[in-house]
């Protein structure tokens, strides 16, 4: 019989405030005016909502199918409730508010979103990626329009001009809108930077580039900031360079109306370069949304704030040089002429537009954050005078700022304004790597040691309940009860800290080098630490007397005794007590394995066999098997009555951190065991089959720690990594056969290189022009250009054997109905037409026309005659209609060289004009009806009010509309 398993799926993850891969957005979503608003941050392939002012999770969008993590966020302008997430894999989600599952996917990326942005109207988004291409997504319609190609490295910047028309005084402002321009002179226009340093200008209206600068002199332009009202912008790049561009936005927006527009217009002006005080490159320059101040940073531990000077400052400031000039040329010539010339200079030079760039920025100060910058966002909440500025750090916390506007009435000396850290978020998660994992006894509390500080979870709400300060902790344990934590350091302490107070009972300076394991003996009476100094020290866990200092009163305290010393040849990496207290075994950097009687302390086996230093071990419950997993990727499962090595297994792609058997046996999985590694993966196995059972992909940096739960049921384990997350994985009802497994993981290998071929064909075909499609084959796409062909097959032969029954049906009228394809008697004998268009109707909007462009021609005149049918019965127009547009444009010059297609185009087009003229009739008859509908309403709800004794002058009274209110139904 084959041996079936339980599948271990992801259940939930924390530890994680935010990550270091995407941008930050701040969102007033409850509109209360006490609260900081919310944070909407990345959390590796999640996107969480934090409350800033109580840290609390308001929400968690993540989507199962994807494990790829977010590197763009962006909030939509018209519906705060929307917000767009482009991820790792070159997807794009669209989310609302309080919907936990994604509500549109797009696909049309090659590699990792790098900017994401909505246009003013919320209806379109434009999103830049590492594979050098802009696409502009339509929402409504659920497509992308577009690809723009132009740059040649990532995209770094992007945003949408989209400048309002001014319209002469007097003027009709329809009078100069050509028929049908009004709507083009919406498409706007798309302003995009890129690591090639250029900044090109699009128009989207006519779908190509108008303009094109090099934004930066000194390599890749990294940030652009666009102001608010577009009359500028800022692109950053090394050394602490700022580029300011004049945007000409008014014959930007002019120039739509415009039939031939001069060739040396220049929209985008070069104003100048300023310098900031980092020489790092700047990674974001972030305009605040209503006043004339900006934020900037690179990757260091500052932000930088600089204001906007208004027209009266700069002329002050041109004035007051003008004066010292003349001051100057005045010392030096000491004649009356050396006055005049400068003179001619000042009329001329008093034009604020020309003024010198640095005149008309400052400075505003420097905000010092605690760690690293990842990305800011400015915080507007209503009826505070101040500037407020949320930062998200790459040491996994949140921070918002307050900070002074600039004051007028202030002396020439004034100091640098203030500024101070309102509020943070930062206990939901460690500031540095999770080195060790620990689960109390009955697997209610979780204990997570890193660089600086001890975490104690509750397993039940996944919150943080304490967090306790310690040194750089490599491995930590709880001691029998729960109540003590015990936690060895890289510079050798071993530290002994209460959980419940908090407090530090002892320290002990227990090695001259890392302690790097640390193992509880059996008994929980004593605890064996293992060091870089090449000893293992025994310790007694001791409730000893101490005197208070100046009385004759004892207090008693716990205390490590030391009990004795076990001396070895190189470096201790790992240790292990067998669960039968007998054996005690030590991973050597010489790699190899030493076991030890633990009462003698005599040495009963040698382990030789891996290459590379043994980083980690454990032994069964039985005390029987010992699995070693090492830095040279191999698991090795020894025997510890002879120390016979069973198997080497090649486990990973990189080291292998961490293995732990099964604690205790459970319906035989005693020999079960999982492997940690640096290549991101978890692999569960079977220590007496030598087979991979699973294995589990989540997390996006190397796996530091495991921890496996003793008495819960189910059972789960808990991982730790480097990118900052905690995960914990439950063992499901589901069962697997390693088979399955296999055969599952050779798919999707296949998947993932047939899609990858696909694009590299699609790649080589047109790639020189400036705009293409937005298209991308997923296996998604493949499976329903697969389905929609069968489906078209089928019909095709349903109808024949309809038709055919109904000719002989003229002839014999007794003659039984035709034996019709089981397909259709499954969906409860529906007809050929009604089954093709529910196939149509599966893929979303935005994956149907990738399926249909895997349609061969030869399926096309079947797809022409199902669109015949659905014209005449006016089954979905709006579907029938896109499929129709899409396939004429596809294949459009086959189809016009076929004399047969040219034919049954013949008969679509009367037939959808048909359906079209009686939609058409139908929501005018709808619309007027509505507008009677809406005049009664109003007839009903406005009285005509006249007051006869007033009088303004005129011959007539005046007659003033006054509302009654009216319920309406």
């Amino acid at each position: 019989m084959v041996k079936s398993y339980l599948k271990y799926e992801h259940s939930k993850s924390f530890g994680v405030v935010t990550s270091s891969t995407s941008n930050i957005v701040w969102t007033q979503q409850n509109r209360s005016s006490t609260g900081a608003g919310q944070a909407v941050v990345a959390a590796n392939e999640e996107l969480i909502c934090w409350d800033i002012k109580t840290g609390d999770i308001v929400e968690r969008w993540r989507d199962e199918k994807c494990s790829a993590q977010v590197t763009a966020i962006a909030e939509s302008r018209i519906n705060e409730d929307l917000f767009a997430a482009g991820y790792d894999d070159g997807s794009i989600r669209l989310w609302r508010s309080k919907d936990p599952s994604p509500f549109i996917t797009f696909n049309g990326h090659r590699s990792a979103i790098t900017t994401l942005a909505f246009d003013r109207s919320g209806v379109r988004l434009a999103s830049g990626s590492r594979d050098t291409n802009v696409i502009v997504w339509d929402l409504v319609a659920e497509v992308g329009q577009f690809k723009l190609r132009g740059h040649k490295d990532q995209i770094t910047g992007l945003q949408f001009v989209e400048p309002q028309e001014e319209v002469a005084e007097g003027e009709d402002p329809q009078a100069m809108v050509l028929d049908g321009e009004g709507d083009a002179a919406s498409e706007g226009f798309l302003l995009t930077t890129g690591k090639d340093a250029l900044i090109k200008l699009w128009d989207l209206g006519s779908r190509h580039c108008i303009e094109t600068h090099i934004a930066q002199t000194n390599g890749e332009c990294w940030a652009l900031g666009l102001s608010p009202d577009y009359s500028g912008c800022i692109t950053a790049g090394n050394a602490g360079e700022l580029k300011v561009w004049a945007l000409d936005a008014t014959s930007l927006a002019a120039s739509r109306q415009q039939v031939d527009v001069p060739v040396n217009m220049q929209y985008l002006r070069d104003r100048g370069t300023l310098f900031r005080h980092g020489k790092d490159k700047a990674t974001e320059v972030v305009f605040h949304p209503r006043r004339d101040y900006f934020a900037v940073h690179g990757s260091e531990k500052s932000v930088e704030i600089w204001r906007i000077r208004s027209e009266s400052e700069i002329k002050k400031s041109i004035a007051r040089k003008k004066k010292r000039r003349r001051e100057k040329l005045g010392q030096k010539k000491g004649e009356a002429n050396g006055d005049v010339q400068p003179e001619g200079e000042e009329d001329q030079d008093e034009d604020v537009s020309s003024a010198d760039i640095t005149d008309a920025f400052a400075q505003h100060l420097i905000i010092r954050t605690g760690g690293k910058v990842k990305a800011v966002d400015w915080a507007e909440i209503h009826g505070k005078k101040k500037l407020q500025l949320l930062v998200s750090t790459t040491n996994n916390q949140l921070e918002l700022y307050n900070m002074p506007l600039k004051e007028k009435s202030k002396s020439k000396q004034e100091d640098v304004p203030d500024y101070e850290r309102a509020l943070s978020i930062e206990i939901p998660g460690h500031r540095a790597d999770v080195r060790s994992l620990s689960l109390s006894s009955e697997d209610r509390w979780l204990a997570s040691a890193s660089n600086g500080s001890l975490k104690i979870w509750s397993m039940l709400t996944q919150k943080c309940g304490k967090t306790l300060e310690c040194g750089y902790a490599l491995c930590c344990a709880f001691l029998p009860g729960d109540k003590l934590v015990v936690i060895g350091t890289k510079s050798g302490e071993i530290e002994l800290i209460e959980v419940a107070t908090g407090t530090l009972l002892d320290s002990v300076s227990a090695h001259e080098g890392a302690v790097w394991s640390l193992q509880i003996h059996p008994d929980g009476r004593s605890i064996v630490s293992g060091s870089a100094d090449k000893s293992a020290k025994f310790w007694n866990v001791k409730v000893i007397q101490e005197e208070v200092l100046g009385t004759t009163r004892t207090t008693s305290r716990l205390k490590l005794a030391h009990a004795r010393t076990l001396k070895v040849a190189d470096d201790i990496l790992s240790l292990k007590f067998s669960p039968d207290a007998r054996l005690l075994a030590v991973a050597l950097l010489d790699s190899t394995v030493k076991v030890f009687f633990v009462d003698s302390l005599k040495l009963y086996l040698n382990l030789y066999g891996h290459k590379l230093p043994v980083l980690d071990m454990d032994i069964s419950y039985d005390s029987k098997l010992i699995v070693t997993c090492s830095a040279d990727k191999n698991i090795r499962i020894w025997g510890l009555d002879f120390g016979d090595c069973h198997k080497a297994l090649l486990a990973h792609q990189d080291s292998i951190l961490q293995v732990m058997f099964m604690p205790n046996n459970r319906e035989g999985n005693g020999h079960h065991f999982f492997s940690a590694s640096k290549d991101r993966t978890i692999k569960y196995w079977d220590g007496d089959k030598f087979e991979q059972i699973q294995r589990l992909d989540g997390h996006h940096g190397e796996i530091w720690a495991l921890a496996i739960s003793r008495s819960t049921e189910p059972p789960f384990i808990v991982s730790a990594s480097h990118d900052k997350s905690i995960r914990v994985w439950e063992e499901t009802d589901e069962q697997i056969f390693l088979e399955e497994e296999r055969e599952k993981e050779i798919e999707e290998l296949y998947e993932s290189t047939l899609t990858q071929s696909l694009e590299q064909d699609l790649d080589g075909d047109g790639e020189d022009g400036e705009i293409g499609a937005a298209t991308k084959q997923t296996s998604e796409t493949l499976n329903h250009g697969e389905r929609i062909a069968e489906a078209l097959e089928l019909g095709m032969a349903d109808l024949h054997v309809i038709q055919e029954w109904e000719e002989a049906k003229a002839t014999n009228p007794n003659i039984a109905p035709p034996q019709r394809d089981p397909m259709f008697m499954a969906h409860g004998g529906i007809s050929a037409e009604e089954y093709v268009m529910k196939v149509l109707q599966r893929p979303a909007a935005s994956a149907l026309n990738d399926a249909l462009l895997v349609l061969p021609f030869a399926s096309v005149p079947m797809l022409f005659t199902f669109l015949n049918l659905f014209a005449m019965r006016s089954m979905n127009i709006p579907l029938t209609c896109r499929i129709l547009f899409f396939m004429l444009k596809t294949h459009h010059r086959q189809i016009v060289g076929s004399r047969t297609m040219r034919a049954m185009l013949d008969g679509i087009r009367a037939n959808l004009r048909k359906a079209l003229q009686r939609q058409k009739d139908e929501m005018g008859y709808n619309i007027a009806a509505l507008k009677i509908a809406g005049m009664q309403i109003q007839d009903k709800g406005v009285k005509e009010y006249v007051d006869e004794n007033w009088d303004d002058g005129t011959a007539n009274g005046q007659n003033v509309k006054k509302r009654a209110f009216v319920h309406v139904s």
